[in-house]
This record gives C-alpha cells, structure tokens and sequence, in this order.
C-alpha cells in the first residue's frame, strides 16, 4: 500500500505503518465522503511522510490520464485536503494530522512508456520470417 513511504523520509517501521493507515483511509473517505465532481477514479498510491507526521505526500493515479483530468482531479482533492485531514486524524487517532499534499504519481505512465520502448527494441531484433537462417545456404 504505503510502498513510497519505504523511499520517503520516514522509513521506521511505525512511519510505514502510519502511511499505510493513512492511504488506506484516505482512499475509503475520499471514495464515500468527497462529492467534488471532479474528482473520479482516482488511486492512492502512496504517502510519504515527514519526519515529524506534519505533512503526508499523497501520491495518487487518475484515469483517464489526459492532463485536463489530472489537473481537474489535483484541484479537487486539494480543495478537499482540509476536510480529508480533520476526518482521517479522528478515524486514526493519531496526536498530530499531517497535513495532505496530493501529487500526481507518473511512475505508472513512465513504467508503461518503458514497456513499450523494450518491446519496440525487442521487436527490432526479431528475426524476420522472411528470413533466411544463417545455417541454410
């Protein structure tokens, strides 16, 4: 869940564990609770927090992911970030709720994009089946 956190600036085991409560009920409010419009089919796909738990990146993935989407969906859950923060610091009960700082995740776009650039290379390489073996004449 919480696997940016383990790259984050807290990589102790209560940081991760905190992350990871944090995402999960994030993703549960936001998909019960926020009525924003625009946001739609958004995934959590991490947090990372600070040190001190003030603030919690939150790291997430919208489909479509055409930029109109994007920035629509990044205003949204900035104007819902207040709201997020006082629901999720009573659900956890946790002293200090983080402050929410929602960012775009584009590993998944750069993973997809270095997927197709290995199998274009592949590809290349391919033998052709018009081919004549190197063993046949």
């Amino acid at each position: 869940m919480a696997s940016r956190a383990k790259s984050g600036p807290v990589a102790g085991g209560r940081g991760i564990r905190v992350a990871d409560q944090l995402q999960r009920e994030l993703a549960e409010q936001i998909q019960r609770e926020v009525k924003d419009p625009r946001i739609g089919l958004v995934t959590l796909t991490g947090v990372d927090l600070t040190p001190d738990y003030a603030v919690a990146t939150v790291w997430f993935t919208v489909f479509p992911s055409d930029e109109e989407t994007i920035a629509r969906t990044e205003e949204g859950l900035k104007r819902a970030a207040t709201f997020l923060r006082g629901r999720v610091g009573r659900a956890l009960r946790i002293h200090t709720s983080p402050e929410l700082r929602f960012t775009i995740d584009r590993s998944v776009e750069r993973g997809v994009a270095m997927s197709r650039l290995i199998d274009e290379a592949n590809q290349s390489h391919a033998p052709r089946d018009d081919a004549v073996p190197p063993d046949a004449h």
